[in-house]
């Protein structure tokens, strides 16, 4: 890849991360639903989840108030498929203290844009100390 293609990956999967993000803070099932393929597996502390789990954290509204994202690291995993590593700090909806997780989500490219076929967190050691 050249520097300007992996430029342009960063700035999809920035863009389709932070979209599921706000899905998560609007309560958008819908939106959620597009940006996760059917399969979808996430790896959480908790155990393993799938896209009907992702989906129905939102059947009571917004599952987080706020959240920042940085830290970014890009890598593709072939000519369809990247992996966005990243901290995450946000505040869930039914909780005041701040969380700190290190996400890595693979990507898989698609007709209708790039879909999130597995999101692996894993807390930070510190917790957040705010937004």
């Amino acid at each position: 890849m050249t520097k300007a293609d992996i430029i342009a990956l960063e700035g999809d999967l920035h863009s389709a991360e932070n979209e599921v993000w706000e899905a998560l803070v609007r309560g958008d099932a819908e939106a959620d639903k597009r940006l996760l393929s059917g399969d979808f597996l996430g790896i959480y502390p908790d155990g393993f989840s799938g896209r009907a789990d992702h989906l129905a954290q939102l059947s009571s509204g917004p599952s987080i108030w706020s959240y920042r994202l940085d830290s970014f690291h890009t890598r593709a995993l072939g000519p369809d498929h990247a992996v966005l590593s990243y901290r995450a700090k946000y505040l869930r909806a039914k909780n005041d203290k701040g969380e700190t997780m290190y996400v890595s989500s693979i990507w898989q490219r698609a007709p209708t844009g790039w879909i999130n076929i597995l999101s692996q967190d894993t807390p930070a050691k510190v917790p957040s100390q705010g937004m």
